[in-house]
């Protein structure tokens, strides 16, 4: 071993010390970033397991307060029964250490994700640390780890997808979207993709890969509270989306004709199936998932009825790693078989987007006051697609990406 080896492993183990000193003082020390948004997942994880109702918020409440959640409201876990299976095993650990394996678990996927996402697109390997950077410098990405949501596992779902379906794997790609349908409502033109592309190519496998995860994830939470589908509706039923404020278009429009009309929310919707007819149409002959499922992310977003929250805005790093490769190694995309010219500009928007979000949270401006920026983001990936001719990356093939 040289010493250049030495001082590597040296530094690794330093590192590991020090790491293991401040993951102890973590444990010890609950007021040293007290849990967020994680306490809903644990709370109705333990709950779940315990075979009592994970969604009624007498129930959290005592839970998250002794996590060291300060709260006077349970924080409500709205998201599907399917989706207890992903946080199911965090029920099974204390409050603090499940907050630490959370975070390490939604790191090291957010992280996974920007390096497939580089390479998928054309990136080269020998610069997939960008894809890295990208991808843990992305604010919403920031957000969604800072709170302990769960955002990030939404996001490998959609590049499992790609991953899978890359691979001639269609029924373990309709599998991983199991990840996905945590927050379907946020990827609703996906599953309409996924339909048609099934009808129209006979492609039943993704179909029932799909459909299987979901029935199996159900099933996980359900042997321990057998009760759990009904009580997830009748919370739906008494305290509904209705009353959240979150970022989208359809909540601008209850604020403009009566936000007692809660069916405004689903306007956009109509909008962006209305869209996706229109592109289907278009494209559905020629259609390559790797090219398709940034803009069906992007448009599933910008038109989501409900939720859309700053750190859901994680779904919208594929197409924002797709605009970066394209800029930054612009001779592994193609138009025609011709290299493309670089559009700098681009780059220069998206980090734009990318601060102001930074200045927006430091001021403390609220969520809702992010309703611009899924929209901006959609502008720049058809400006930065669109006026270079990019239509699907040059190494789409199963060979040229690194597995």
């Amino acid at each position: 071993m040289n010493a250049r080896h030495l001082l590597t492993a040296a530094g690794v183990a330093l590192a590991a010390v020090l790491l293991a000193g401040q993951v102890r003082h973590l444990l010890a020390d609950p007021t040293v970033w007290p849990p967020d948004d994680f306490v809903e997942y644990w709370a109705a994880a333990r709950l779940t397991l315990d075979g009592d109702n994970p969604y009624d918020p007498a129930e959290l409440l005592p839970l998250q307060r002794a996590a060291g959640r300060d709260t006077d409201e349970a924080v409500m876990m709205w998201n599907p029964p399917w989706a207890l299976a992903v946080v199911l095993p965090l029920g099974l650990l204390g409050a603090r250490e499940a907050q630490l394996l959370w975070l390490v678990v939604n790191l090291a996927a957010a992280g996974f994700c920007g390096d497939r996402l580089w390479l998928r697109f054309g990136g080269g390997g020998e610069r997939r640390w960008i894809g890295w950077a990208v991808a843990l410098g992305f604010l919403p990405t920031l957000f969604a780890l800072q709170s302990g949501q769960i955002g990030p596992l939404l996001l490998l779902g959609a590049v499992l997808f790609l991953e899978c379906e890359r691979r001639g794997w269609p029924a373990l790609a309709g599998a991983a979207t199991v990840l996905l349908a945590v927050k379907p409502h946020l990827a609703y033109l996906v599953w309409t993709a996924i339909l048609c592309d099934a009808v129209a190519r006979r492609r039943v496998a993704m179909l029932v890969g799909g459909a299987a995860a979901g029935v199996v994830a159900t099933l996980v939470p359900l042997a321990f509270d057998p009760q759990l589908l009904h009580q997830y509706a009748d919370a739906m039923a008494n305290r509904p989306p209705a009353q959240w404020v979150s970022p989208t278009l359809g909540t601008v429009l209850r604020m403009a004709f009566g936000k007692e009309r809660f069916g405004l929310q689903f306007v956009p919707v109509a909008a962006g199936l209305a869209w996706f007819a229109w592109h289907w149409r278009r494209a559905g002959r020629t259609w390559d998932w790797a090219d398709q499922l940034p803009l069906l992310l992007l448009v599933s977003f910008v038109t989501a009825p409900y939720g859309a929250w700053p750190f859901d805005m994680v779904l919208l790093l594929p197409a924002v790693v797709r605009v970066v490769v394209g800029n930054l190694a612009s001779a592994s995309w193609c138009s025609e078989g011709k290299p493309t010219d670089r559009n700098p500009w681009v780059l220069v928007s998206l980090a734009a987007v990318n601060l102001a979000c930074l200045l927006m949270n430091l001021s403390q401006s609220g969520s809702f006051a992010f309703l611009w920026v899924s929209p901006a983001v959609l502008a720049l990936y058809v400006l930065g697609t669109r006026r270079r001719g990019v239509t699907a990356p040059c190494h789409s093939s199963a060979a040229a990406v690194p597995a």
